[in-house]
């Protein structure tokens, strides 16, 4: 009996061991499972998780706060609490501030992944441009509504690790020892009060995808239907519009047969233009339903034209600021400067779109064009791209004109200074009297603090003799026939004087080796003279 009795102890402390380790088995295994749930629910890549632990987070808070107020009013103020307070109000203020850091989380922590933005205005596909934007469109709500699918089918799947998980530690909760009861079935119910709040949530989610996608199915469908219509009209138009095009071609080519060269050229061209007229009148009936799409038609087409006559447009906006500015008249001389070319005339008429001028016998035809007489026509838009000068201008009648001359070094320069100032104020003198009348009535206008209209003398040494330049008045329509005359009268007299040369490309033989100008000024010979003549041949110019 003994024995047996022995055998039976072994027995079942073999069978013991067994099943321990059969049990510590399945437990190894559950917790294996889990560890690969938890990893599937981690806050880093789950955001179901990550959102329901903001909200719990956030509840929390909350709770903390509402405790930490209801302690604050039951501590009196007094000395012996101020230190406590003080803690107290510190703890609330920073979990105040950590709440701040959730947002709208009280409302609706899973608005950013349930929301349902909502539909713009559906487009209408009354032409061929539309069709692009109605696509664009169904392709936005349909993304829109995958999204939220996408959201659906997450959730889900995070319910369903969630009810896994609880089942494996319902499961573990039976194998586990007492001991590690409590935390097991604080985590089940963790997992329960997770899984309730994200069902709520799918229900929400379901019911508005559901109702969104009806919508959108209603929009896609009607979208859709006029895609087709408009497409179907669109071929129709253009078949009707290549016919008429086709037509012209015969047209003409049935012209060519019947008509000389210069009255087929006028006929393709009045073809042309009937041809581009009834192909815009089918376009514009066939979307006249829509009068938005035939004003930005319109004003497509006003634009272009814009863009294509702008120099036109820039010329009636030229002459407006003409006639208000008062700049230019009738009758006044200008001079304009255009591809390298000047033009000096007188204003004959001043249009909406251009300025006629006549071409006169100026300083400048004689210098540079050597023509006159032709009749310019200037766009007034050239106004804001051109100086144009205006000798006439308020009323002037009169303008600077000059005489430059040189004499050589060795000339009596004062006494030719005299000489040109004499002429030039003598045939000058009637316009100085004129010029100072406008000059004073100009002086009302503008700001005019130098009104002498005296001749001006100027001596300049310059590489080949002295420079004088004398600057008058003259008549702005005369100029060249006042310069004629005071020019042949200084060289006039010039000429009586034997002191003064004028310095041109010529040829000096001096004997005595100098220039000559020592003899002239002191009538001695040169120190540096020698007794001997040197004969020597020099270029004065």
């Amino acid at each position: 009996m003994k024995k047996i009795f022995l055998s039976t102890i072994v027995f079942f402390t073999i069978l013991l061991g067994e099943q321990k380790e059969e049990l510590q088995e399945q437990i190894k295994s559950i917790k294996s499972e889990l560890s690969i749930l938890e990893s599937k629910l981690s806050a880093d890549q789950n955001v179901w998780i990550r959102k329901y632990n903001n909200y719990a987070k956030y509840i929390s808070i909350t709770n903390q706060i509402k405790a930490l107020e209801w302690q604050i009013k039951r501590v009196k103020p007094t000395t012996k609490n101020s230190e406590q307070l003080q803690i107290l109000n510190n703890r609330l203020e920073t979990l105040q501030r950590q709440k701040s850091f959730f947002g709208d989380t009280e409302e609706n922590p899973y608005k950013e992944l349930t929301e349902i933005k909502d539909i713009e205005k559906t487009p209408s596909v009354t032409n061929p441009i539309a069709i692009l934007g109605a696509k664009d469109f169904i392709k936005q709500i349909k993304m829109q509504e995958k999204t939220l699918s996408n959201n659906l089918v997450t959730l889900k799947e995070t319910i369903n690790i969630l009810q896994e998980k609880k089942t494996l530690l319902n499961s573990l909760l039976k194998l586990e020892s007492k001991e590690n009861h409590p935390v097991l079935l604080d985590e089940i119910q963790k997992i329960q009060n997770t899984k309730i709040e994200l069902e709520s949530a799918q229900s929400i989610l379901e019911t508005s995808l559901d109702v969104y996608s009806r919508k959108t199915n209603d929009i896609i469908s009607k979208l859709e239907d006029q895609i087709q219509k408009q497409i179907i009209k669109t071929i129709y138009v253009l078949i009707i519009c290549i016919t008429i095009i086709f037509i012209a071609l015969a047209i003409k080519l049935a012209l060519r047969k019947y008509l000389d060269q210069e009255r087929l050229y006028i006929a393709n061209k009045i073809v042309n233009f009937a041809n581009i007229f009834i192909v815009a009148i089918v376009l514009l009936l066939s979307y006249l339903n829509n009068i938005t799409y035939l004003v930005t038609f319109l004003g497509f087409v006003s634009a272009g034209l814009a863009f294509a006559m702008r120099d036109l447009f820039m010329s009636f906006l030229g002459w407006f600021v003409i006639i208000i500015g008062g700049g230019l008249h009738v009758g006044d001389r200008i001079r304009v400067h255009r591809d390298n070319t000047t033009y000096v005339g007188d204003i004959l008429d001043i249009s909406m779109t251009r300025i006629t001028l006549l071409e006169d016998v100026t300083l400048n035809t004689y210098m540079e064009t050597r023509r006159a007489g032709r009749i310019i026509f200037i766009p007034n838009n050239m106004i804001f791209t051109t100086i144009i000068s205006n000798y006439t201008h308020g009323g002037m009648t009169t303008v600077w004109d000059g005489i430059d001359f040189t004499i050589t070094f060795d000339s009596n320069h004062k006494k030719a200074l005299e000489i040109a100032t004499e002429v030039a104020r003598k045939h000058s003198k009637s316009h100085i009297e004129i010029g100072k009348k406008r000059m004073m009535q100009l002086k009302e206008r503008y700001s005019i603090k130098r009104i002498s209209l005296e001749p001006r003398v100027f001596n300049m040494i310059e590489p080949n003799g002295m420079k004088i330049s004398i600057w008058y008045q003259s008549n702005a329509y005369t100029t060249l026939n006042l310069r004629s005359n005071i020019s042949a009268e200084i060289i006039d007299l010039l000429a009586k004087e034997h002191d003064i040369k004028i310095a041109y490309p010529t040829t000096k033989i001096v004997n005595t080796g100098s220039d000559g100008v020592w003899e002239r000024y002191t009538h001695e010979n040169h120190p540096q003279e020698s007794s001997e003549e040197k004969h020597e041949v020099k270029s004065v110019f």
